[in-house]
Order: C-alpha cells, then structure tokens, then sequence
C-alpha cells in the first residue's frame, strides 16, 4: 500500500490515538499530511482537539478516583506530582490551559487536578480551551513545514516519503530521549 493509501485509510484514526497521549510528533505529521492533501486540515484540527481534550480528561478521573493507587503504583513520580501541585497553587488556571506544552509533566498535571480540588467544571472548561490551543498550533506548525518546504524544495511532492520517515524519525528520538532523561531525573 502507498503512503497515501496508508495516510487515506488509517490517518484519522492514527490521529487521534496519538491525541490520547502525548501526541505532539503525530499531529505535526498531519499537519504537513494537510498540506499535502491528504488529510482536511479541519478534520486535523477537530480530531486532535478530540483526543487531547479527552486523554486529558481521562488522566483527571484517574487521578479523582484512583489518586491512591497511581501514587503507590508510580512512586517515581512523586517528584513530578510535587512540581504540577506547585505550579498548580500559583497558576491553577493558566496550567490547566498550558499544561500539555509541559514536557514531563504533561501526564501528570492532569492526574494531580484530579487529585486536588479543582472543581470538574473548571477543569473541563480549561482543558477545552488547552486543547483547542493545542490543536490549532501544533497541527498549524505541521502544516506550516509544509508550506516551508514546498517554498524551499521545487517538487516536494517527490520526496515527500523521506520527509515524513524524517519528522516521524526525529519525534520518536526526541521524545525517546525525553523519556530516558526524564526518568534519569526523577530517578535522583
């Protein structure tokens, strides 16, 4: 199958998996996969909206209903807890909005919402209005590349494979390298 049968088939639903999590390197795919015409960059836009509002959501309910047991089951990020509840009692708002621009604590922060006070409706307010930023920028960057590519590179169109290989490549190692050294800081 080709890049475009794959895309056409399975880009929605790749999308909004992706969403769920972190998400970050797949919406960027999409966005230069709308540039390209593959995908509807409104369709990009709604479905990540969709799943990062309901990942985010989905980590709130954990942290509401299952704070003790995520607390004893991943004691390693106790230390991140500790610096989401800080940024939490100084910026409760503006941190549920930014929290998914948060590397390391982008899982986090929801789960401690849920383990604080913050009241549902808040929290389903402002995560909304993250979302929609979100979704708007970073599929806008992807989308964006695309752009600059085109300008940059006369037919695009010919080594567009290689590019996407290239960004899907450089986001599985960038958020690799996240990981390890973010383990490597909690486990201090």
């Amino acid at each position: 199958m080709s890049l475009a049968g794959l895309i056409n088939e399975y880009g929605y639903v790749a999308l909004f998996a992706g969403t769920l999590l972190e998400g970050e390197t797949v919406l960027i795919l999409a966005g230069f996969a709308a540039h390209q015409g593959y995908l509807q960059l409104q369709w990009v836009v709604t479905i990540a909206l969709l799943g990062g509002f309901l990942g985010d959501q989905f980590y709130f309910w954990v942290g509401r209903w299952r704070a003790e047991w995520v607390m004893s089951r991943f004691d390693q990020l106790v230390p991140a807890f500790g610096r989401a509840n800080v940024l939490m009692e100084r910026y409760p708002a503006v941190l549920i909005v930014v929290m998914r621009f948060l590397y390391g604590l982008r899982t986090v922060c929801p789960i401690a919402f849920g383990m604080s006070k913050v009241p549902v409706t808040r929290f389903v307010l402002f995560n909304a209005l993250g979302a929609a930023i979100w979704a708007v920028a970073i599929s806008g960057a992807g989308y964006l590349f695309g752009q600059a590519m085109k300008l940059w590179l006369n037919d695009l169109k010919r080594i567009e494979e290689a590019l996407l290989f290239g960004i899907f490549s450089a986001g599985m190692f960038v958020w690799a390298w996240r990981r390890w050294s973010f383990s490597k800081k909690l486990r201090r």
